[in-house]
Order: structure tokens, then C-alpha cells, then sequence
């Protein structure tokens, strides 16, 4: 069966050798009679791949013995809550970058449960169309939050050497985790939904150093405590068993490529997308050119009518998942890693096309 051009921004494209070795072993994992999603977690053949899925990622960011590599439920929507929770002690103050719909939700998520809280920096002044460079952190910090890819309104932080290195750094990166090389030295805790770019639906990746259990503030709910995770090996309860197998594979599949050669590829794909944009005075960009995704990749044509009907006519040349996000409008092109470069060239030649037809 042909594959549609999947631009979706998450769930995302998965590659295609990684859903076929699935398929292979859909009924039978490795000739042991059943299949992933049958296993008891607790089995030596589990172990064996949720240890190698560790192991991998380990490899993949140079992560040392001090950190701590889990694989839990819930989403980012979840870390959200468990980062506060667990590591704004009393007196302390988590200081957050407000930079799009996630970091403020993350925001929010704090001030519901009573922590107390701080904005370093925010663009919503301008819609989150830029991001900040600059941050006014409070007295007593116990951390600085960012997200550094932010999927609806389609900025990236790809610089992390702006940010200050004498407090904790936690980052939600969900949309951009391991699509270029990232110094995980520079990292109190980084969280990322596996749905972007390394997996399925249901699974988040969470890398925490382990010095910052000791600045852990009394959690007495079992299952929002990062202590109960890392002890337990991300088994404390039954883990989502075949989203983690399938992550695994998404990891190997990365090593391979390499990250330096990930990173070049994204760059290829959005960089496609983006001189049709630069180049016509038909579409119009929807962020300030320099803080621009290589993930999600918005803009706007002159009417929703017409960007209705920029979307269908993509649909028929299977182009799919283009529509921007409901909150703000528009169209977006989700460039993850899996996402073939080929699938970015038919994207620009139909908006090449659709630009000469309807200008």
C-alpha cells in the first residue's frame, strides 16, 4: 500500500523500516510465540528489550551514571504537574519561559497546586510569534523551565547556551528530542512525549539527573513521585509495554543515521519548505525568521478560504496533516525526523504550483 506524505504534528511519521520489523514480529516476537504487547514485564524477553532501549538512548546522548533514563505515562501534560510537584521545594521558586501553549501550561500547572512560581521571560506579548533571549530569574530559584520546540506556533530554541548554567534547566522537549545532538551535561531534567520523533502515543521519555533526588520535595502521591520511577526502573506499576519496544526500535533506527546526520536532514527538509516561503510573497510566515522551527513550519495565505483550499487540494496529492492547529489557524508542515525528505519536495512543488494558480 502506498504511504500518504504524513506531516502531521502528532502523532508523527514513523519509519517505515521500524513499522515493518513491527510487523514482522506483530504475532511472534522473535519466534517466541507471542507478541510484545503480551508480554509480562516482568519477563526475562522484556527486560531484555526495555534494558537495550535504555541502553541505546544512553549511547545515543553520551548520558552517564548520573542520570537516571525513565520511560512513564501519562505525557508531557503529566511532567508538567510532576516537576513541580517534586522539585519546588518550600522557599523555592520555579521560574518558567513562557514561550508558547505547553511552557504556559506547565506554568499554570504550578500555580494550581499552590507552588510558588515565576515568568523569566515570555513573548506572548507578540503571540508567541519570537522567542526571548533574555531572562530575570527570581531570588531562590529552584529551576528554569523551557519548551524548546513549540509545535502550534512554530518557533525552536536550538541554542541552549543562552540559558543560565548556575540554576537546574528542566526542558519539555517534546517535539525536537533527538533530532540533532544535545549535551545532556547542560540538563537538570529533560521530558519528552515519545509522539513527535521517537515513537508512539503513549510513552514519555524522562532523563533526570540523579543529585536532584535529594532536592526532591516530599511526594506522598506513590505514582507522581520521580523517586518511586527511579527506583523501581520505570516498573514501579505495569509500564507501557509496547510503546517502550517501539521506541526502542526508533532509537536504533536514529544510531544509525547518526545525530550530526539527523540534524543535517532536518535542516534539508524545513530549509525545502522555507524558501517557497521566503521566495513568494503568497505565503507569509508566522514567526520571526530567526527563531523558526525545523519541526513545525507555519504560515498563512491572504484568506482561510483560500488556505481551505490549499489543504484539500494537497489531500489529493496525499499530502496530509497540514492544517494548522485549531487554537490559531492557518497551515503547518511537521518536518520530524522519520518524515522522508522526498515527502518535503512534493510539499514545495505543489506550493510552487498552488502559488502560480491562485496568485
Amino acid at each position: 500500500m502506498e504511504r500518504i506524505h504524513n506531516f502531521s504534528a502528532g502523532p508523527g511519521v514513523l519509519p517505515e523500516e521500524v513499522l515493518l520489523e513491527i510487523q514482522q514480529d506483530l504475532l511472534s516476537y522473535k519466534g517466541n510465540g507471542l507478541s510484545v504487547m503480551e508480554m509480562s514485564h516482568r519477563s526475562k524477553e522484556y527486560e531484555e528489550i526495555f534494558n537495550e532501549t535504555v541502553a541505546t538512548m544512553k549511547r545515543l546522548l553520551k548520558v552517564t551514571d548520573d542520570y537516571a533514563v525513565l520511560f512513564l505515562s501519562g505525557g508531557a501534560h503529566t511532567q508538567f504537574l510532576m516537576t513541580a510537584m517534586n522539585l519546588i521545594q518550600e522557599g523555592k521558586v520555579g521560574n518558567y519561559v513562557l514561550t508558547g501553549e505547553w511552557a504556559s501550561k506547565a506554568y499554570k500547572e504550578a500555580k494550581k497546586i499552590g507552588k510558588l512560581t515565576h515568568v523569566a521571560a515570555s513573548s506572548e506579548d507578540k503571540n508567541f510569534s519570537y522567542l526571548p533571549k533574555a531572562f530575570n530569574i527570581s531570588e531562590n530559584p529552584a529551576y528554569l523551565h523551557y519548551c524548546s520546540n513549540n509545535t502550534i506556533f512554530g518557533t525552536e530554541y536550538r541554542d541552549d547556551s543562552i540559558f543560565p548554567t548556575n540554576i537546574p534547566l528542566i526542558c519539555d522537549m517534546s517535539s525536537d528530542f533527538l533530532s540533532r545532538p544535545l549535551d545532556i551535561n547542560k540538563y537538570a531534567l529533560i521530558y519528552a512525549g515519545a509522539q513527535k520523533n521517537i515513537g508512539p502515543a503513549g510513552t514519555t521519555a524522562v532523563i533526570i539527573r540523579k543529585d536532584m533526588i535529594d532536592k526532591f520535595a516530599p511526594v506522598k502521591e506513590t505514582m507522581l513521585s520521580y523517586k518511586t520511577h527511579i527506583d523501581g526502573n520505570s516498573m514501579y506499576n505495569t509500564p507501557p509495554t509496547f510503546p517502550i519496544y517501539i521506541v526502542g526500535l526508533v532509537l536504533k533506527w536514529i544510531e544509525k543515521q547518526g545525530l550530526e546526520n539527523i540534524e543535517k536532514n532536518n535542516i534539508a527538509k524545513a530549509g525545502l519548505i522555507y524558501d517557497v516561503i521566503d521566495n513568494s510573497e503568497f505565503y507569509k510566515g508566522t514567526t520571526a525568521k530567526e527563531d523558526r522551527s525545523l519541526m513545525n513550519i507555519t504560515f498563512r495565505l491572504a484568506s482561510e478560504e483560500l488556505e481551505e483550499k490549499f489543504i484539500k487540494e494537497a489531500k489529493s496529492l496525499k499530502i496530509s496533516g497540514i492544517k494548522g492547529h485549531r487554537s490559531v489557524g492557518g497551515c503547518r508542515a511537521s518536518t520530524y525526523n522519520a518524515l522522508p525528505k522526498k515527502a518535503c519536495e512534493v510539499l514545495a512543488e505543489f506550493m510552487i504550483k498552488f502559488a502560480k494558480d491562485n496568485g
